[in-house]
């Protein structure tokens, strides 16, 4: 799959080639979609497409905002949850969430440590 991504780098011209080639591997394995899609090459076919996709520029890496709205379904599954245990106001949640105005990170800060989370820097991953 990788040396189709590094020869075909057109993001639909991959998703073309390697959804239906990795179904047709989990169904020689007798796995169901649902199944397949668990895979280490179904998630190395998203990785490879989305690489694709954001180096492309139809589509954004992956940010702070991201992470905290995955945070949110993953651990509270509403946003109202999230900010009765943050403390934070829905309409700052909702604010934050669409892009608009930073929250200073102090604020972003203490909401998440009343939740047992904090920030961290990390490098930026290589897309290309």
């Amino acid at each position: 799959m990788q040396d189709f991504a590094a020869n075909h780098p057109d993001w639909c011209e991959f998703s073309n080639y390697w959804m239906p080639e990795v179904a047709r591997f989990g169904e020689s394995r007798g796995l169901s979609r649902h199944e397949t899609t668990l895979t280490t090459a179904w998630k190395i076919g998203e990785d490879l497409a989305g690489r694709l996709a954001i180096a492309a520029g139809i589509a954004a890496p992956p940010n702070y905002r991201d992470e905290l709205e995955l945070l949110i379904r993953m651990k509270f599954r509403t946003r109202d949850k999230f900010c009765e245990a943050t403390g934070l106001s829905e309409d700052t949640l909702s604010k934050l969430l669409s892009k608009q105005p930073d929250l200073p990170v102090d604020t972003l800060t203490d909401a998440l440590e009343k939740i047992g989370y904090t920030i961290h820097f990390a490098p930026l991953p290589d897309l290309k």
